[in-house]
């Protein structure tokens, strides 16, 4: 990955909990380790934290995201120094959840580590992931982001 390589994650692929015995993936991801999610999942309101980066140009600085099961990280990954959140959940969700319910916290949901190339997008449980244009415009301009040279 240092040296020239490109990730792009979606939802469980980042999966990693306080029992992960591999520091460089906490690292890569910015420090952050699965902490809570909310179930069943549901629609939230995202609100873009840099609408300047590339990947967040056409959307709009607030949108409604489709169901989706939401995870928070601890720490925040919004805490490292080299990590650029690029959207996150508004706090108006809260509270969020049926039956495991998130009440409070940050919650970013798409964000880069500026070490790498590489760009994590907590999108991606369940057959409605890709009903949203404005949610396809995001994955669409990961995609073109990481392809440049």
């Amino acid at each position: 990955m240092r040296q020239g390589g490109r990730w792009i994650g979606f939802h469980v692929s980042a999966y990693n909990d306080k029992d992960t015995n591999w520091p460089w993936l906490v690292d890569f991801l910015g420090g952050a380790v699965f902490y809570t999610n909310n179930w069943p999942p549901l629609a939230a309101r995202l609100v873009v934290d840099d609408p300047k980066h590339p990947v967040t140009q056409g959307v709009p600085l607030s949108y409604q995201a489709p169901i989706n099961e939401w995870y928070q990280w601890k720490p925040s990954p919004r805490l490292n120094i080299h990590v650029k959140v690029l959207i996150s959940l508004d706090s108006s969700n809260y509270p969020l959840g049926k039956k495991d319910i998130i009440y409070s916290g940050d919650m970013p949901v798409v964000w880069t580590n500026t070490e790498y190339k590489m760009i994590y997008l907590n999108m991606g449980h369940g057959d409605l992931v890709l009903s949203s244009p404005v949610q396809n415009r995001v994955f669409s301009n990961a995609l073109l982001w990481l392809s440049q040279r």
